[in-house]
């Protein structure tokens, strides 16, 4: 009797985590599998060819160095440049993607806080963004961009596809071995 009521607490245990795991949507698992890295910054290399000019012959490091209230942060260095931050903010039933773009000044970029919201809750390991009207309204070529973003135990992978062009962007970073943080990206305090 005492083998078989553990057998049914175990049973219970285990259903009740695999409901839960099943219930929690894609975007919210997503969510978390980002949440893992905070604080943490990893190296990168753009995968596709031909390799964007100012990319070239340059350290690529991602930092999560912001995460809390729905949003997190993540500047993405090239080189010395630290203009470029991923913003990924959470919705109800989805994520969005918007890149905040500044001077060394701090000061912001004409062309800034472009991007996208996830049109679903994508899928627990991939979240796309195609662009919104706010990044057509700024950047009119831009209305047929797809980002997407695909994080993985090893990788993070982050890709640009423009419709216009047959020059996919892809970096990828090893999310197996932890760098150095980068300074603090331009604009922000540290």
């Amino acid at each position: 009797m005492k083998i078989l009521f553990s057998l049914s607490v175990l049973l219970f245990s285990y259903t009740s985590f695999s409901i839960a795991q099943e219930e929690k949507s894609n975007h919210l698992q997503f969510w978390e599998s980002l949440e893992q890295h905070c604080g943490k910054a990893y190296a990168g290399k753009v995968i596709t060819a031909p390799v964007p000019k100012d990319f070239q012959q340059q350290d690529l490091v991602m930092h999560f160095l912001s995460c809390g209230e729905g949003q997190i942060r993540i500047p993405f260095v090239v080189g010395e440049n630290r203009s470029r931050t991923w913003m990924f903010t959470l919705n109800e039933n989805s994520i969005q993607l918007k890149h905040d773009h500044r001077h060394e000044d701090g000061s912001p970029d004409d062309i800034t806080m472009y991007g996208g919201t996830s049109p679903n809750t994508g899928f627990a390991k991939l979240q796309y963004f195609p662009a919104d009207q706010e990044t057509v309204d700024l950047i009119p070529y831009a209305a047929g961009n797809v980002w997407w973003v695909s994080i993985t135990d090893s990788t993070f992978t982050y890709n640009l596809r423009r419709v216009s062009s047959d020059k996919p962007i892809r970096v990828e970073f090893d999310l197996t071995e932890e760098v150095e943080a980068p300074a603090a990206p331009w604009g922000w305090e540290n």
